[in-house]
């Protein structure tokens, strides 16, 4: 039986692998380090002794594509939140607190209720959100609607969290598909859910795990160095132990960076500018009460961080879109984010000391969300007729999140488990911007 090598074995790497194992295909999965995850991962921490993620990830409970790999892979139990939909948030300026509580169906029956919307907000204001991003085009988040309560409380926070991109440049119509799929349809579908023990053991692990069951082979610490083509097919593989040959019928799926991806793949125009995320973990135990308790964290507004995430021995505080602060020493940025808890939870005296404390930077961490980087994000298909491409910089119509990742390893497999004809057209995305 044809051969489905997947290279590397990040979220779309595994997705794709999962897709191709279960449809019965032979599967060989190619990563260059010791563990898989790629930027969705967990390690122990030797100077914390605790277990870290590398970065902190929400899903929502409408990334339909995450939780049918969360089910392939049989991790169901390893994802928690909260009963119903439920959103603290704290403007660190201010010292205001309030918590977003949408209805549970499609009508947005909460609205109706100011202690459950956007602080000095009406019900009316709040249905602008359903107009954003419904057109494909190069309309940026900052321009979509009045800067008023709403803009600054509840679009903005949101939209650095999903895009990883300041409003100025982030593109409204991948908030849009963000929104669409999730807060627009009801609570059912915006329910905050995180990994019960760390990313590895709820995304990652179980992913391996079912891949060996199913006779797939996951070799780690095995870089593919090079992809050996002749007549627009990829006929081999080169790696350090080794050149790999490719039967005729084999199939290649690249789900690598794109900075590497465009070393391998000739002519390929891949995206090249980059935006940063800061994650800073405490080690602590917070006892929070009411709605951050209920939620497992609490978004923050006017401060250095935007999301703080309460675990069983720490807390971990990200700072997305952080270009602007990454290059900032670690011992700053953890002293001013520790400001940010104190205020938050309202700590005094000996608890407001910072605790022993770990920061992580990722500086390639997504695409910047912008109309250049947008245009220059490739469909999965090549034009070489047995490779294509995986990952959440390539064409997806979301941003560069879980979600994405992994419903681009679905793309790729499906591709791979049914090639297009060969004289069907590519499919091109229509020109966000005039050519001049």
């Amino acid at each position: 039986m044809s051969r489905v090598h997947v290279i590397g074995a990040g979220l779309a790497g595994l997705s794709a692998a999962i897709q191709a194992s279960g449809a019965g295909r032979d599967v060989t999965v190619y990563e260059a380090t010791a563990a898989g995850g790629g930027r969705c991962r967990s390690y122990h921490d030797p100077e914390l002794d605790i277990r870290l993620d590398n970065g902190n990830h929400m899903l929502l409970s409408g990334n339909k594509s995450a939780f049918a790999y969360i089910a392939a892979i049989g991790a169901q139990d390893r994802i928690v939140g909260p009963r119903k939909p439920v959103f603290p948030f704290y403007d660190i300026k201010s010292g205001r607190e309030w918590t977003l509580r949408p209805s549970r169906g499609r009508i947005p029956w909460w609205l109706l209720y100011a202690d459950r919307r956007v602080p000095k907000t009406t019900a009316g204001e709040h249905l602008v959100l359903r107009t954003i991003g419904r057109e494909w085009d190069d309309t940026v988040v900052t321009e979509t609607m009045r800067h008023t309560s709403l803009y600054w409380l509840f679009l903005e926070p949101f939209s650095i969290a999903a895009l990883n991109t300041r409003p100025h440049e982030a593109l409204a119509c991948l908030f849009g598909a963000v929104m669409r799929e999730t807060m627009l349809k009801g609570g059912k579908a915006c329910l905050p859910r995180m990994a019960r023990d760390g990313l590895s053991d709820a995304l990652v692990d179980p992913a391996i795990e079912t891949l060996e069951e199913r006779g797939a082979e996951v070799l780690f610490n095995h870089r593919i160095t090079g992809l050996k083509f002749e007549n627009e097919r990829v006929v081999g593989l080169e790696s350090a132990e080794g050149p790999i040959a490719l039967d005729d019928g084999d199939s290649v799926i690249l789900a690598v960076p794109p900075w590497i991806a465009g070393d391998l793949v000739p002519d390929l125009a891949v995206p090249d500018a980059f935006e940063s995320i800061v994650n800073i973990h405490f080690k602590i135990r917070l006892d929070p009460e009411d709605d951050a308790a209920e939620a497992g964290f609490v978004g923050l507004v006017n401060g250095l961080a935007e999301w703080i995430f309460i675990k069983e021995d720490h807390i971990s505080i990200t700072v997305s879109a952080a270009n602007k602060v990454v290059e900032r020493p670690a011992d700053d940025l953890a002293v001013q984010a520790w400001r940010n808890v104190v205020k938050a939870f309202d700590l005094e005296g000996p608890d407001a000391e910072i605790p022993p404390f770990r920061v992580i930077k990722e500086k390639r961490a997504t695409i910047v969300a912008n109309v250049k980087q947008e245009e220059l994000r490739p469909p999965a298909e090549t034009r070489f007729a047995n490779l294509v491409l995986a990952g959440d910089w390539t064409d997806t119509h979301l941003p560069a999140t879980i979600e994405g990742a992994i419903r681009s390893g679905v793309t790729a497999a499906k591709l791979v488990l049914n090639p297009p004809k060969p004289s069907r057209k590519r499919r091109r995305r229509k020109k966000m911007s005039d050519d001049d």
